[in-house]
């Protein structure tokens, strides 16, 4: 087709939405004329179809139909100025548990999204002007979390602070640590789950499978302690950092993580009064600071998940390092 471009994913749009990409690239374009574009297969990833809520990777080949100035440019759209609104510029503030001149590092409640998208009007990157104060940039996501997916999730304060976590990232030059709960325990007291992971095929939404032909996904796991077995605390480090690494790996185990009924159904509940959301925290990270050093940060448990702690007498508290003795891959 006459008028045909390709483009390709930056680093920094690493794990963006399709949706998202096009809105900063042309925000002049409808929402109607870009669904338009996807049904006719006009545009492209990697030569394939694609869907609006496609997560992109570094190096992601996206081909482009001729499109307008009028759809290239911000001027042809009478969009509102942007404004945090009070509630939520109290919410996102409440979440954060460390700042300095570099590094803004949230504990990001379960249930609110990291990034926008279709009927997600609310979410953290949509706050992020709230946390700008004397800075004369717009802090910038650098990682995300799933939705659900409660703790320590860091926000970069300056371009020049963004690259460089970006880089730790994508290097692996980080050391996270997240705590579950999950139904059943694993047949052994720690090892390495190592499972290549690949989208799985259907309209069920975005799922992953475990695929000998997926990208390599690697978590290492430790039991904290056990429920006579009916519920285990676990601690996950994820080596790799596929899309729901953790959920597919905990399953992998025979242990699905509690609450999880997007991957295991009825088989991810509990029963007595424990909650039926997500139990899977980010509870640690140690990353290198833009500015030099290393940046080591722990994220307090939800509500929901003290409570679950304290009815099993976990101790919600404890403060080590359960991986101290194991190499990073």
């Amino acid at each position: 087709m006459s008028g045909v471009t390709r483009e390709y994913v930056k680093d920094s749009e690493n794990d963006w939405r399709l949706d998202k990409w096009f809105d900063v690239h042309f925000p002049g374009l409808s929402y109607g004329r870009f669904s338009k574009l996807l049904r006719k297969g006009e545009v492209r990833i990697n030569g394939k179809r694609a869907k609006a809520s496609l997560r992109l990777e570094t190096g992601m080949e996206i081909r482009l139909p001729p499109l307008g100035k009028q759809e290239r440019s911000s001027s042809s759209v009478a969009k509102k100025p942007v404004h945090v609104s009070d509630a939520d510029a109290k919410l996102i503030r409440s979440q954060v548990i460390y700042q300095d001149d570099s590094v803004i590092v949230l504990n990001k409640l379960p249930g609110l999204a990291v990034q926008g998208g279709t009927n997600t009007p609310r979410h953290v990157d949509g706050m992020l002007e709230a946390l700008q104060g004397e800075k004369p940039e717009k802090p910038k996501l650098v990682h995300r979390l799933d939705k659900d997916t409660s703790g320590v999730l860091i926000i970069a304060r300056t371009g020049i602070a963004a690259k460089k976590l970006t880089e730790s990232f994508r290097n692996r030059r980080t050391n996270k640590i997240y705590w579950a709960l999950v139904k059943g325990k694993p047949g052994q007291m720690d090892g390495a789950v190592q499972a290549p992971l690949d989208k799985e095929p259907g309209t069920r939404g975005e799922r992953m499978a475990v695929s000998e032909e997926g990208k390599r996904a690697i978590t290492d796991f430790k039991v904290m302690d056990s429920a006579a077995g009916t519920v285990t605390w676990m601690a996950f480090r994820p080596i790799t950092g596929r899309t729901h690494q953790l959920r597919v790996h905990a399953l992998v185990l025979g242990t699905p993580i509690v609450g999880d009924g997007k991957y295991a159904a009825k088989e991810a509940f509990v029963e007595g009064p424990i909650s039926k959301k997500l139990h899977l925290h980010a509870r640690s990270i140690e990353i290198d600071h833009p500015d030099g050093g290393l940046l080591s940060v722990k994220a307090s448990l939800p509500t929901h998940m003290k409570e679950s702690w304290q009815l099993f007498d976990f101790d919600p508290d404890d403060d080590s390092n359960p991986f101290e003795d194991t190499d990073n891959v």
